[in-house]
C-alpha cells in the first residue's frame, strides 16, 4: 500500500454504480441546477439552489432544507470540470472537503465513481457519526439513480 493511500483513507467516502442512462444525460442531469435540486441530498431533503456555474472557479451555492426543518448551507467552488467526463468541486463551507465524480460511458449506460475528501480525519468522523454522511450519500446516488430513470420513461 502507497503512503498517499493509507494517509487519506481514513478521511473518505467512496461510491460506485452504473447508471442506467447515457453519460450526455447523467451530466445534464449533474450539471443543471433544474435537474440537481429534484434528486440532490439524502432521503427526505429538498433544495434551494441559488447559483451553480460549472465551470472551473464557478461557484455553487445552495441550501438543503432537512426533513426536520433544519436548513444545511453549502457553498462549493468547481475545481475542474471536463465535459461528461470529470468533475471536482470543493466544499468550502462546513465540512470541508473535496468531491471527485467521473463518468464513464458504457454503451447507454454509465459508470459513476464519487469520491469525497474530507481536510482531516475529526471533520469525517463528526461528519459520519453526527450527519450519517455514509448513508446519506448511499442515498444520494439512489436518488439520481430514480430521478434518471422516471426522465427515461417520460422520454
Amino acid at each position: 500500500m502507497s503512503n498517499e493511500k493509507s494517509s487519506t483513507a481514513d478521511r473518505e467516502l467512496r461510491i460506485s454504480r452504473l447508471l442506467n442512462a447515457p453519460v450526455a444525460l447523467v451530466w445534464e442531469v449533474f450539471t443543471d441546477p433544474d435537474h440537481i435540486r429534484n434528486w440532490w441530498g439524502p432521503d427526505g431533503f429538498t433544495n434551494t439552489i441559488f447559483n451553480m456555474e460549472v465551470r472551473p472557479g464557478g461557484e455553487w451555492h445552495f441550501i438543503m432544507h432537512g426533513p426536520d426543518g433544519t436548513d444545511y448551507e453549502n457553498k462549493n467552488v468547481f475545481k475542474e470540470v471536463v465535459l461528461h467526463q470529470r468533475i471536482v468541486f470543493e466544499h468550502v463551507s462546513y465540512p470541508r472537503h473535496i468531491t471527485t465524480v467521473t463518468f464513464e460511458s458504457q454503451d447507454d449506460k454509465t459508470m459513476m465513481h464519487w469520491h469525497m475528501l474530507f481536510d482531516n480525519r475529526e471533520e469525517f468522523i463528526e461528519v459520519i457519526r453526527t450527519h450519517g454522511a455514509k448513508e446519506g450519500l448511499s442515498q444520494n446516488v439512489a436518488k439520481l439513480d430514480v430521478y434518471l430513470t422516471h426522465l427515461a420513461e417520460k422520454s
